[in-house]
């Protein structure tokens, strides 16, 4: 026979009330004493002890200003970064600025030694000038950084240099005190009276603008080659004999006149390649 015991529930024991007022008296009366001691070095290291173990809000925004300070000290790095590259960028582009203007610079020295190197085949006397602008609207034509107080004149030849040969670059339509402009032989409305490299035949050579330069009133049984090369006349009232102005490229049949050819030229001095000028004195046109 089997017997079964029952079990027989303890009783749980009263808390005192002493007890549950124990703790709460100790954690009032020091929290009380730490109010009102003085905020010495051990004091207030208790003090901030106790409120972080026993407030929550003092943990979590102990946390909370933990991470604010990670997150700046990131951005901050980031943004130093970012500064650093755009340092790096801005002297990248000022070494390639710098590069640049070296290398122009030591063209614009290879040209100027060329020009100083260069013998005139013919003694004139005059000065060299340099372009200081464009018109765009007047590609042909050019403005110098000399006028009359250097001694330029109206109507003076001018000369230029490219490939190491002296030719004629145009003539001097306007100056004033410290610019002069010059209409260039590529536009329309410059002429100058030429002759041809074989043969005593001349004609009038005049820019096309977009046109090709070409010589009129070349006769028809004249034996004109393509590379012949083009001199100023030494009947032209303007510019000095002998000038070379540039090379055959084609000959055809003018078709106003069917007793000439037109002749065209190009000219040893290309207008976008024009950097420095030496214009002749007025005082030397009558010497041929």
């Amino acid at each position: 026979m089997i017997v079964i015991k029952k079990k027989i529930p303890q009783k749980r024991r009263p808390i005192s009330i002493k007890s549950s007022f124990l703790f709460p008296t100790i954690f009032l009366a020091l929290s009380f004493l730490l109010m009102i001691l003085p905020l010495g070095g051990v004091v207030s290291s208790v003090k901030a002890l106790l409120s972080y173990v026993f407030i929550p809000q003092v943990r979590v925004a102990h946390g909370a200003v933990k991470y604010a300070k990670g997150v700046h000290q990131t951005v901050r790095e980031l943004l130093e970064t970012h500064q650093q590259n755009l340092a790096l960028q801005q002297e990248l582009e000022m070494n390639h600025m710098l590069v640049t203007q070296a290398e122009t610079v030591i063209r614009e020295n290879e040209r100027l030694t060329q020009i100083l190197q260069l013998k005139p085949a013919k003694p004139w006397k005059g000065i060299w000038a340099k372009v200081a602008y464009r018109e765009p609207s007047q590609w042909n034509t050019i403005i110098i950084d000399k006028g009359s107080a250097d001694g330029i004149e109206e109507r003076s030849a001018v000369l230029s240099v490219e490939d190491g040969k002296e030719g004629l670059a145009g003539i001097v339509v306007e100056v004033a005190e410290k610019t002069s402009k010059v209409l260039l032989v590529q536009d329309e409305d410059f002429s100058v009276a030429v002759t041809l490299e074989h043969g005593q035949e001349e004609g009038l050579l005049v820019g096309g603008g977009v046109h090709p330069v070409r010589i009129k009133y070349i006769p028809l049984q004249a034996q004109v080659q393509r590379g012949d090369k083009v001199y100023t006349s030494a009947n032209s009232t303007l510019f000095p004999a002998g000038i070379l102005v540039g090379y055959v490229r084609n000959v055809r049949e003018d078709s106003s006149f069917q007793t000439a050819q037109t002749v065209e030229v190009v000219p040893l001095v290309r207008s976008a390649a024009v950097k420095e000028l030496f214009v002749i004195s007025s005082l030397r046109k009558g010497s041929r």
